[in-house]
């Protein structure tokens, strides 16, 4: 299977339609040697065809997370240059997977391959999303991921807490409540 094929299978993805998305998931978790075309696409950031390889990438993540470990230099060094909202959300949610097995106490591959410059990279761009006009999910993945690193970045909670105090009275009762949430964290993590 090469490239051509892949953007067949997202050309003919259709609606995003969860059923949709699990099919060329399922493609491309049969055929690995697809990963390094789909994180590719994902970030052809002009190609209205980046929306559904960034839908896919993230259902690969969360089935096998560890399938962008050999990805990790391209998806970090990318993942600030994503602009359509629909691709923003699947990116801040794989960026949530990576804080989420970063942060197990048990050792794993993630804990192993994710550099200092790689979380750098992914604290920027969560900022950069907090801070710009995204949609309630992506900011509520992103409070999640600045949460989880600002445990070993000792400013990133306190910035984090400074943005959402901030944005909290003209925000959704979405982001109210994820804020709150997400505040009440970062003061049991000081404790």
């Amino acid at each position: 299977m090469n490239k051509d094929i892949l953007i067949n299978e997202l050309e003919n993805l259709g609606t995003a339609l969860r059923i949709n998305r699990n099919r060329v998931r399922d493609v491309v978790l049969n055929n690995p040697q697809l990963i390094p075309y789909l994180v590719e696409i994902t970030f052809e950031v002009d190609n209205k065809l980046s929306i559904k390889a960034s839908w896919v990438l993230e259902l690969v993540c969360e089935q096998n997370i560890n399938l962008i470990i050999p990805h990790l230099d391209t998806f970090c060094k990318n993942i600030g240059t994503v602009k359509f909202d629909s691709a923003v959300r699947p990116i801040s949610k794989i960026c949530n997977f990576l804080a989420i097995y970063f942060n197990k106490r048990t050792p794993n591959s993630i804990k192993k391959s994710l550099t200092n410059t790689h979380i750098d990279l992914i604290i920027e761009a969560g900022f950069d999303w907090m801070i710009s006009n995204h949609k309630v999910a992506t900011k509520a993945y992103t409070m999640n991921t600045l949460f989880l690193f600002g445990k070993n970045y000792d400013w990133v909670h306190e910035e984090l807490k400074l943005i959402i105090l901030q944005n909290i009275p003209k925000e959704s009762a979405a982001y109210k409540s994820r804020g709150k949430i997400t505040l009440k964290l970062i003061i049991e993590n000081q404790i």
